[in-house]
């Protein structure tokens, strides 16, 4: 069975998350820790609960989700995971950061690159990739249809969407990205990039953008 820790990183208050099982194998998804404390942090809490990291996965690569990257890759000797699409968001994640006001230590090239439908395994478990275009060209969500959970990124939010304001963002292919997500169960528990959980069921009965897809 999935287990999961979030821990809440960086200025933009990105949610990093630790998945774990029975094993205590572990994957990161979406290493934000930006500074020497947050990186305790996140090591702490690997470390209590004895969790052996695996690997790192990237929903996408803007840079709030991938300030901490070169720390976990360095520390824990794990390969990075991502869609080819977002090499472009990981060699521009400094000059990103800048704008915002933000210090980014570059991302390591990252070594694996997954496509919608592959499988991430840890443990005894294992995560769909979901290809999920629209906040960025390469966007993915990590699906257990056993444990009924999403790791949504910044595809899906409780009660909103991604911005598709930013280069690669593109309004109408996230709406086919939702469109795709609440085909899931009603009972799947959504784990975004920012902010609350949530579940599908909830989105399709309140998320504005979900239900005026249907009007």
């Amino acid at each position: 069975m999935i287990k999961l820790l979030e821990l809440l990183f960086n200025p933009i208050e990105e949610n990093t998350y630790i998945v774990y099982d029975e094993t205590n194998e572990c994957i990161i998804i979406d290493a934000g820790c930006s500074n020497a404390d947050e990186n305790k942090i996140l090591q702490k809490a690997i470390t209590d609960k004895n969790l052996k990291p695996a690997k790192l996965i990237c929903t996408h690569g803007h840079f709030d989700h991938i300030m901490g990257n070169s720390f976990v890759c360095e520390t824990y000797g794990i390969k990075t995971y991502i869609h080819k699409s977002e090499i472009s968001n990981f060699e521009r994640a400094s000059s990103y950061g800048s704008y915002f006001g933000v210090s980014v230590v570059p991302p390591p090239i990252p070594d694996y690159f997954v496509s919608d439908g592959d499988e991430i395994k840890f443990g005894n478990s294992l995560l769909k990739v979901i290809f999920t275009p629209g906040h960025t060209c390469g966007g993915i969500c990590l699906y257990s249809a056993a444990d009924e959970l999403l790791f949504s990124g910044d595809t899906l939010f409780a009660g909103s969407i991604g911005r598709t304001d930013l280069p690669g963002g593109d309004y109408d292919a996230l709406m086919n990205s939702i469109k795709k997500l609440m085909q899931l169960p009603d009972s799947t528990n959504v784990f975004c990039g920012h902010g609350p959980k949530t579940s599908i069921g909830y989105e399709k009965l309140t998320n504005p953008f979900v239900t005026e897809m249907r009007q």
